[in-house]
């Protein structure tokens, strides 16, 4: 395993101690979850980034062949419990799936207090988050059981404006899913060229307030973006504890998410 550059013995202990309680973490809120949590394989990895390295969950599908690939980002609050979930769910589908931990390489890991892990994603450099998408994107490609460049991603919340931007930024990406996360500025709209879907709730004023705005640019663009919305879901309603969370929506949402893969990934 990496150490992140940090080097000194005292500190490679506490990186392990920490990704023990991690896991620990995943697993309990794995068995407390309903449906797509249980992984085929998984691990806890850590993938280069320049000089550095970023913590990521890994999920892998029970398949012989090559899959596609699946770079998950988080929302504000960091890596937490519940990505993890998500790259079981997406492993389930026959997607090779990996949370990455943003806040990682410049920070360590995501601290487990939320104000704390914000006050961090407000830190962060967005060229450094292109550079570690990047090179999560690249790692993922370079795996022998992931076909070489047919790799998505999908965000939720502030990760969701990543996956819309990181859409700007990777002419390689394949597809995006953009849960709830504001779009990029006009003018980098022009530069993307996978087909996105966005994932919306409807009772999220805040973000949805631009999507007829967003869907005309990208028509006018000539770029695929369907934008849907979710009855009775507020913001972030994909998590346990949000509005609509725990209704029939949640399964609806990702029924046409993995559809959304086996049409422009494959299976």
């Amino acid at each position: 395993m990496l150490t992140n550059c940090r080097g000194a013995i005292s500190t490679s202990i506490v990186s392990l101690l920490a990704l023990s309680l991690s896991i620990a973490g995943v697993y309990a809120y794995m068995q407390a979850s309903e449906v797509g949590t249980e992984p085929v394989r998984a691990e806890w990895v850590w993938i280069p980034s320049g000089d550095d390295s970023l913590r990521a969950y890994v999920a892998l599908p029970d398949r012989e062949s090559e899959a596609p690939g699946i770079i998950i980002i988080h929302e504000n609050r960091g890596l937490t419990a519940w990505e993890p979930t998500v790259a079981n769910r997406l492993a389930q589908a026959g997607y090779v799936a990996v949370a990455v931990d943003l806040l990682s390489r410049p920070f360590g890991i995501t601290p487990s207090n939320q104000d704390s892990a914000r006050m961090l994603i407000g830190k962060l450099d967005p060229d450094g988050v292109t550079a570690d998408l990047d090179a999560t994107y690249n790692w993922l490609s370079a795996r022998p059981d992931v076909n070489d460049d047919v790799i998505g991603v999908i965000g939720f919340c502030w990760g969701g404006g990543q996956s819309f931007r990181y859409a700007t930024n990777n002419e390689r990406l394949r597809a995006a899913v953009v849960c709830y996360g504001p779009a990029p500025d006009t003018a980098d709209l022009a530069r993307i060229r996978a087909p996105i879907l966005g994932v919306y709730g409807e009772d999220d004023n805040r973000i949805n307030s631009r999507l007829p705005e967003v869907e005309d640019q990208m028509r006018r663009l000539g770029k695929r973006f369907v934008a849907e919305t979710y009855d009775g879901t507020g913001h972030g309603f994909l998590k346990p504890g949000r509005q609509g969370s725990d209704g029939p929506e949640v399964e609806r949402a990702w029924t046409r998410i993995v559809n959304f893969y086996r049409e422009t990934l494959g299976r």
